[in-house]
């Protein structure tokens, strides 16, 4: 079957391990299934995998790719959860594409436990979308900074996946939302998506109960100045570089929470996509390629210019 898949790793030339071609149909242990890929969409994990990390030689050539809809042997439509219980992994799970085959593939195996139906009025490649970058903000706004408690959200480095769904989603669910980035094109389109955006540091208006914070070092310190007392910094991540300089007086004074997150459940990409079909809410998608020329969804995601997910149908 075609997959694209790392076939080496290269720290510094990520697109020049990958591959695009043939690899043996999936061998499915019992209780998995095999889900016929009607979709997939890119993170940011694919690039790292291709870097090798968290990806060694030894599990070469891998299957890239964590998100995927489809339909599954019953003729089932549904969508891929990709968090695998893994007892070897220090986090006690790992993702498909780090262990086992990814979704970027005419066909992945799964746990039966990992397939969530996809509603009728969510297309392929929307449901494709979620169950990463929109999930982890989710996970992040609903279980991690409970938001249901909150009346205003902050957004840093609003643009990529799991920022601008953390924007969609803040909005959908009553919050006031502010949300910064460097770019002042971004600005103005997470404006369109219902924020106020801002300059990195600028002050707000107000503080506020709930930052979604993946940007790390550039950005702590100004999460920590507009956090409300008792509010929530939520991590997903530290693109920007994961040694902040954090003042504990401000933590210990205004009792904040600084709360790591990672991904999220079955359960709640359940609620996930009924969130969705409720609201009427769909992913942002910056691009879409059909699988022929997957190699330049990657290259696209790799220019660090994209807004939103990068979609790959692979029925073209």
């Amino acid at each position: 079957m075609r997959a694209a898949y790392a076939s080496a790793t290269k720290p510094d030339e990520p697109l020049a391990a990958l591959t695009v071609g043939d690899l043996p149909e999936p061998s499915p242990p019992e209780g998995w299934v095999t889900v016929d890929v009607r979709a997939s969409s890119l993170n940011h994990h694919e690039l790292w995998s291709l870097r090798g990390v968290g990806l060694p030689a030894d599990r070469l050539p891998m299957i890239l790719g964590c998100d995927a809809s489809g339909v599954d042997s019953d003729g089932n439509e549904v969508v891929v959860h990709p968090v695998i219980e893994d007892k070897e992994d220090p986090r006690g799970f790992s993702l498909l594409s780090e262990r086992w085959p990814g979704t970027l593939a005419e066909r992945v195996a799964v746990p039966a436990g990992n397939l969530v139906p996809k509603p009728a009025g969510i297309s392929f490649l929307d449901a494709a979308c979620l169950p990463t970058a929109w999930l982890t903000a989710y996970h992040m706004l609903t279980t991690r900074g409970r938001v249901d408690e909150a009346d205003a959200v902050l957004v840093q480095g609003a643009g990529g996946g799991v920022a601008t769904a953390a924007v969609i989603l803040a909005g959908a669910l009553g919050k006031r939302v502010y949300a910064t980035s460097r770019d002042a094109a971004k600005r103005e389109r997470i404006a369109e998506l219902g924020a106020t955006a801002v300059e990195p540091g600028a002050r707000l208006p107000e503080r506020v109960d709930v930052v979604i914070e993946s940007v790390g070092a550039p950005t702590f310190e100004h999460s920590l100045k507009c956090s409300a007392p008792g509010a929530r910094i939520v991590v997903c991540g530290a693109t920007g570089g994961p040694f902040p300089k954090v003042d504990l007086r401000r933590v210990f004074m205004m009792q904040l929470e600084i709360l790591g997150s990672a991904m999220g459940t079955a359960d709640e990409l359940t609620k996930l996509l009924d969130l969705c079909v409720a609201q009427g809410i769909r992913p942002v998608i910056d691009s879409t390629y059909g699988f022929s020329a997957v190699a330049d969804a990657f290259a696209r995601l790799n220019s660090g210019e994209v807004f939103g997910k990068v979609a790959v149908d692979h029925l073209h």
